[in-house]
């Protein structure tokens, strides 16, 4: 039987793992609200095939989902958001308007979405992610950062928890 608490469910980036060091430390954050964490292994898998898996991983927890995805990872749960109950989406540095593949990059689902992107990301532009904001009404944060964004990790962990705080229409309160 599956917990019922409300989860949130993480996608790696291409190079990623399932517990990378982003993911553990934003895992740490959901579960201090009261979330219980997933994190789809994707490893060896095409951007097909891990939109399936996470729609077939989504299907068998209790929804709405919180979706979080970092690079490729971002573009999957963005894709998958429409085909699984999501209640919001937490995307860092997506993979979205990719050269060559622009046609691929997903219409998200109808949900809060926020964005953590690098100015400083060679890998995926943050113009990239200036577009799908202003396009879809997401919050977007531009740091000082690179693609991987972990030297700036604690903050991209604040602005996680004050994005579950008004997902729970709790009082917004900053660390």
């Amino acid at each position: 039987m599956s917990d019922s608490r409300p989860h949130v469910v993480f996608s790696h980036g291409l190079d990623g793992e399932p517990w990378g060091t982003k993911i553990v430390a934003l895992a740490r954050v959901a579960e201090a609200r009261g979330y219980v964490v997933e994190s789809v292994d994707y490893r060896g898998m095409e951007a097909p095939a891990r939109i399936e898996k996470l729609i077939k991983v989504a299907r068998d927890l209790p929804h709405p989902l919180v979706l979080v995805g970092s690079s490729l990872g971002g573009h999957v749960a963005a894709t998958a958001s429409t085909q699984v109950p999501t209640r919001a989406m937490f995307l860092m540095a997506p993979a979205f308007y990719m050269p060559g593949y622009e046609q691929y990059t997903p219409v998200p689902a109808a949900c809060p979405i926020e964005i953590v992107h690098g100015w400083r990301d060679d890998v995926v532009l943050p113009q990239n992610s200036i577009r799908f904001a202003q396009q879809y009404r997401a919050t977007l944060h531009l740091i000082d950062s690179d693609h991987r964004l972990t030297a700036e990790l604690p903050d991209i962990c604040n602005l996680f928890d004050l994005f579950l705080q008004r997902l729970a229409g709790e009082p917004v309160t900053a660390v």
